[in-house]
């Protein structure tokens, strides 16, 4: 089995190549970036490692383990990857910022929270800025609180450092209705002030409720793009 003397070499040996892949891939990019009239810090390299979260409940992460990553309950299989990306200064993007573990069904036994968790902690662990975005299309506050308290507060509220940086998905029609391009502003708002944003919620909505009407007509016009 996947914990037997076999399992723990083949494991060992699987995700060695994910890793050596890894090397590659950077080393490979790193040297185009050299070799261009670019100055050094023009271009940051990010790598994204998957938010494989399903599964994560049970003893072994199949998976995961499936993917290439070693990260079972009793062993950390992010932190070699961070470590790999640190060699090579790459920022750690992650995804799956957006969810909750009561989201998921329960027969899965999905973890993206603590998931978040221990890849934030890996990516701190081995000096590696840690990057962001959500893994589905959402446009409702419950998301993006849960993105706020992850990217900006910090998984646990307290003493993590915030993210550096975070793609929000994606640009679809649903993003320029109305209600929903009221909470994007919002959400925006409370992501650019970071933890300095300790303003009330009704202030931010006031806010938002008019920057949304002053650019109504733009969305209007953003709306029909991306059908056309």
């Amino acid at each position: 089995g996947w914990s037997g003397p076999y399992g723990e070499f083949f494991l060992s040996w699987y995700s060695q190549m994910l890793l050596d892949h890894g090397e590659r891939v950077l080393l490979a990019a790193s040297s185009v970036f050299r070799e261009s009239a670019l100055p050094a810090s023009a271009v940051k390299l990010s790598v994204k490692v998957a938010g494989i979260h399903w599964h994560y409940g049970t003893r072994s992460h199949a998976p995961e383990l499936t993917a290439g990553y070693y990260n079972t309950r009793g062993r950390d299989g992010y932190l070699p990857v961070a470590r790999m990306l640190g060699r090579h200064g790459a920022v750690l993007n992650f995804t799956c910022v957006e969810m909750r573990d009561h989201e998921q069904p329960g027969e899965a036994q999905c973890g993206p929270e603590p998931l978040v968790r221990q890849v934030g902690l890996a990516a701190r662990l081995a000096g590696v800025p840690l990057a962001g975005e959500n893994a589905l299309p959402r446009y409702d506050e419950t998301a993006h609180d849960q993105i706020v308290r992850t990217a900006v507060v910090g998984a646990d509220g307290v003493g993590e450092e915030m993210m550096c940086a975070f793609t929000y998905l994606r640009m679809r029609p649903e993003l320029f209705q109305p209600d929903n391009w009221r909470r994007f502003v919002a959400f925006v708002k409370r992501m650019g002030e970071g933890r300095g944003g300790e303003r009330c919620r009704e202030q931010v909505e006031r806010e938002a409720e008019q920057f949304a009407g002053a650019t109504q007509p733009l969305v209007q016009e953003a709306a029909v793009a991306p059908s056309g």
